[in-house]
């Protein structure tokens, strides 16, 4: 089925207003409308429901309209809300009552609350619900956003990447990731090895690490300044999950810093008000029982389940990663949670989304290579973190839980990892896959070390050179996503790794097991 692009003319409704305030943030407020800042998301899709976002440049009513067509024939408004400096003029609401497996339009304009004759000009965007019934799904997924150094240069186009797969037109887009980087300031140049110039777009908060609750919401609001992911944005659905880079490198809950760059050296502070800005900056769906989780299922139909992990917020300290009887990671509840949602999934596919490969060896001091940031560990019985994921996947072998597929990102190259017990030291599990994508704009490295104790098989990756530097730009053009499409009719998921030139480097088709 072929999806209708939404496009630039569907979208000119506000965009003067939206390049203005962009351009001019010094406008006199008293002299303007209100305007929607930056752009118009979704997210958080469900059959019936999806979760809107934008943000206004002062206090105002946030109004939502949505309809099935473009003309927004027979539109319906929803309760209307209020934004301003508690979430930093930005507002989510949740449309309910939505039809299933429908393309839905929606608009948004914001009031004064000063003037109520004040209204912005509208911002239109579109979504599309998950289908109760069969259909082909077609979703793509990368992470770690404006990372390395590598901000927006508007003169080499911005974030291409996001551009790329727009032209792919899917159902949604899951991030895998590192959806800011708060620990990586950025400079206004950076003279590349071939003697041009990256020119970034600055802010004063990229100027620096993020420690307020302020710095941490302009971490998002600076790449919504790119014109690339706005559009992507009022076309696909984000479906967002965090690591590291959305507090500090490698953080872990009772870490103490020892940097200099920050005054505020308590991570658990830093990741409060980290966490805060995550929702309030991206279309999540949050619950009053634990209003900051990350972890969660979103439901596409009868094809597939989507199950977000969080492999940060409920770690140990990052130590040698070797205690026989375990360490914290995923956290008991959400162990339990993910065991229990994943035995009564009835979805053809089960996508387990994590935020970090399970494989991959990822230090976290490359230079000491003591102490670790993921699970893996180096060869050998799982042990330390790894023993939540030989927990996890003895459970899918007992509980008969069929068709699991990994998709993450974290290490910015992309690689295709096969796991089989016949390969690895722990064998109390099921052959599975798993894919990694990204960066989609950040710098590029590679390859990581692997670990024996759940047997991976590098089937593919695409990665720098030997000689051919680290961290490299994104005008380099190692920048990845993957694409995933499963078939109606055969169930089969194809799953691809591409990159921002749109070229396909990898392509795998997975049988489902029937029952």
């Amino acid at each position: 089925m072929t999806r209708p692009n939404l496009s630039r003319r569907g979208l000119l409704a506000g965009s003067a207003a939206l390049a203005g305030c962009l351009a001019v943030p010094g406008l006199s407020r008293a002299a303007s409308r209100p305007a929607i800042t930056h752009g118009v998301q979704s997210g958080d899709i469900a059959h019936d429901s999806a979760v809107i976002w934008a943000r206004a440049d002062r206090e105002c009513w946030m109004n939502v309209e949505w309809s099935t067509t473009k003309s927004f024939a027979n539109a319906v408004a929803v309760q209307r809300l209020a934004v301003g400096p508690a979430t930093g003029h930005a507002g989510k609401l949740l449309l309910t009552g939505l039809p299933a497996g429908q393309d839905i339009f929606y608009r948004v304009t914001m009031t004064d609350l000063g003037d109520v004759n004040a209204v912005s000009e509208p911002l239109v965007g579109r979504l599309r619900t998950a289908p109760a019934g069969l259909r082909d799904v077609t979703f793509v997924w990368s992470g770690d956003t404006a990372g390395q150094g590598w901000g927006i240069d508007e003169s080499r186009g911005g974030m291409l990447c996001y551009r790329t797969m727009l032209g792919h037109a899917p159902d949604f887009f899951i991030h895998s990731g590192d959806t800011v980087y708060a620990d990586n300031p950025l400079k206004p140049e950076v003279t590349l090895k071939d003697g041009s110039v990256w020119r970034n777009l600055m802010i004063p908060e990229k100027a620096k690490v993020a420690e307020t609750l302020h710095e941490f919401r302009w971490q998002y609001l600076y790449n919504l300044m790119d014109s690339n992911l706005r559009d992507f944005n009022a076309s696909v659905p984000m479906l967002a999950q965090w690591d590291d880079h959305e507090v500090t490198n490698n953080w872990y809950p009772t870490e103490i810093l020892d940097d200099d760059r920050y005054s505020e050296k308590s991570v658990a502070r830093l990741a409060a008000r980290a966490a805060r800005a995550f929702h309030e900056m991206l279309p999540t769906r949050t619950s009053l029982v634990e209003p900051h989780r990350v972890y969660r299922r979103v439901a596409y139909g009868p094809l597939l389940d989507v199950f977000f992990l969080d492999m940060r917020t409920y770690r140990g300290p990052n130590d040698g990663n070797r205690q026989p009887d375990g360490a914290p990671f995923l956290g008991p509840q959400q162990l339990a949670w993910l065991k229990r949602e994943l035995a009564a999934s009835r979805a053809l596919w089960k996508v387990i989304a994590a935020d970090m490969p399970l494989g991959m060896i990822v230090y976290d001091d490359w230079r000491a290579k003591d102490t670790f940031e993921n699970g893996a560990n180096g060869d050998g019985p799982p042990l330390g973190r790894e023993r939540d994921i030989a927990a996890l996947l003895s459970f899918i072998r007992h509980a008969r839980v069929r068709n699991t597929v990994w998709l993450t990102a974290d290490v910015h190259y992309c690689a295709a990892h096969h796991y089989s017990p016949d390969r690895a030291v722990f064998q109390d599990f099921a052959p599975f896959w798993e894919f990694v994508a990204g960066p989609i704009h950040a710098g590029t490295f590679g390859p990581n070390e692997y670990d024996n104790t759940f047997g991976p098989e590098v089937v593919f990756a695409r990665h720098p050179a030997p000689g051919q530097g680290v961290n490299l730009p994104p005008s380099e053009g190692m920048q990845f996503f993957g694409k995933v499409h499963i078939a109606a009719d055969t169930g089969v998921m194809t799953v691809s790794l591409i990159d921002v030139a749109d070229r396909v480097l990898f392509s795998r088709q997975i049988e489902p097991e029937r029952m």
